[in-house]
């Protein structure tokens, strides 16, 4: 367990510029204090217990603003940036080195039973507000833009954004490192539309040309 918690301790000073030291990490941050509790109300989740976990998952809420539910799967690594309105469903799976911004949700699209929260690989950045919903799987190393609604797979290595969230970017050049810039996504209405103003441009262009062959031949006449 302390094992554990030096690990999340490493990796917000790896991720938040903000971590000045160990105490305001342990004492400040709500990303934290909803990561130990889930893992405690995990532990009795597992042992088929049901209203305790509950209710140590919503002390969690009540302290943190984030909810997570004692059956979600979180793997290592994971990190959670300010917190505030985050949900993560029952069913929901995270991979390791997964972060999270202020108001995501994890969540379901009905009342069906069994698996009905998304899937997270590694290596994945959600970005502020962003709604990944139903049984979905996300792929390694993937990006959702801040307030897109995600509802159909991901393949690894590929941007998303939008509503609802479309494949901006796929197989981009990698780092080795976390990607943790989610405000540096490609706007691709802006670029539609870049494009047919492109077009408009040449077409004008031809009728220019046109007009002007009409007046010379006029002229001639």
């Amino acid at each position: 367990m302390f094992a554990g918690i030096k690990r999340d301790i490493r990796v917000i000073f790896e991720r938040d510029p903000a971590a000045k030291s160990i105490l305001e990490v342990v004492l400040c941050y709500p990303g934290f204090h909803a990561l130990i509790l889930h893992r405690i109300a995990h532990y009795f989740y597992l042992k088929n217990m049901v209203i305790f976990p509950r209710l140590i998952s919503q002390l969690s809420r009540f302290l943190t603003g984030i909810e997570i539910h004692p059956g979600a799967k979180v793997g290592r690594g994971f990190f959670i940036d300010h917190g505030m309105g985050i949900v993560i469903g029952e069913t929901a799976e995270i991979g390791d080195n997964v972060t999270l911004y202020q108001g995501v949700t994890l969540g379901g699209t009905g009342k069906e039973k069994g698996k009905r929260h998304p899937t997270i690989g590694s290596n994945v950045v959600l970005g502020a507000g962003a709604k990944v919903l139903g049984p979905v799987e996300v792929g390694c190393n993937a990006k959702v833009g801040s307030g897109s609604v995600v509802l159909n797979n991901i393949p690894p290595d590929t941007t998303v954004v939008g509503v609802p969230g479309k494949a901006a970017v796929h197989n981009g050049k990698r780092l080795p490192h976390i990607d943790l810039d989610h405000h540096k996504l490609p706007d691709p209405v802006a670029e539609m539309f870049k494009g047919m103003q492109g077009q408009i441009d040449e077409l004008q262009q031809q009728l220019d040309n046109l007009e002007r062959g009409c007046n010379s031949g006029s002229k001639a006449v």
